[in-house]
């Protein structure tokens, strides 16, 4: 039982964009586990659909603006936060785009620009986050981001993605160096393929999804609530000694060879 386990503590949730979003079953869970969240939305597409699914907590849940490529956005999201709390405590990293041809054309053809996108967004904004974040963890506190096994091995299709959360996992890593001494400590959760509106744009994806469901000796249903439990673990003062690494939450998938 995870009620409680998160009293008092405040949260940042950066990535849901709609109630499918792997962000928005964590963000259940920690709520479920008694954390204050403060949302992101990126984008007036879909401020509607954030501020609905935030309202679920209550009519005050704080939502601002958020374009994690753009620094001044960063900066005023800040300022509205700490115009809410004095401390953070948690921070969801559950954030990536890449344009649309990078998961149809092969890896070979990817452009500068595609690249260049794709690890601004994917990875750096983990980078650019945590620099806000660490200042109001005064207590400490934990970051968490979302990556894919495709960061390691070939997943068809996943191409320069897969080369960003590689990106990204590297980054963790330093960040949980730089802000250990600090007692912030940062890990990924590796989620099995699951039934986001963004994997889906992903050429192949069912058949993915399929293999999994098939290979993971565990078992892997491919629904983001099988990730929400695990979110508010490491956010948990349980989780304090484990810092850097990735966490699996795919069933079992990432150990088999065939």
């Amino acid at each position: 039982m995870s009620e409680g386990l998160l009293a008092g503590k405040v949260g940042l949730v950066f990535g849901v964009a709609n109630k499918r979003s792997i962000a928005w079953a964590i963000a259940q869970a920690w709520a479920a586990a008694g954390a204050t969240l403060i949302f992101n939305y990126q984008g007036e597409r879909v401020k509607e659909d954030v501020a609905e699914l935030a309202g679920a907590f209550g009519p005050d849940v704080a939502i601002a603006p958020c374009d994690v490529s753009r620094e001044e956005e960063i900066a005023s999201f800040f300022e509205f936060v700490r115009s809410k709390t004095e401390r953070v405590d948690l921070m969801l990293h559950s954030v990536a785009f890449a344009p649309k041809q990078a998961f149809s054309e092969p890896f070979l053809q990817t452009s500068r620009e595609v690249f260049r996108v794709a690890h601004d967004v994917s990875a750096y904004s983990l980078v650019a986050l945590a620099r806000e974040t660490a200042p109001l963890m005064t207590e400490g506190g934990s970051i968490i981001a979302m990556t894919y096994y495709g960061s390691e091995k070939v997943i068809p299709n996943y191409n320069v993605m897969g080369v960003a959360k590689a990106a990204l996992e590297a980054s963790a890593r330093y960040l949980a160096y730089d802000l250990g001494p600090r007692k912030i400590r940062v890990n990924c959760i590796s989620a099995g393929a699951t039934n986001t509106l963004a994997a889906r744009g992903i050429a192949g994806f069912s058949t993915m999804l399929s293999h999994y469901k098939e290979h993971a000796p565990g078992g892997w249903s491919g629904d983001s609530s099988e990730l929400g439990q695990t979110g508010v673990f490491l956010a948990s003062d349980g989780a304090s000694p484990i810092t850097g690494q990735v966490i699996y939450v795919d069933g079992g998938y990432q150990i088999m060879g065939m």
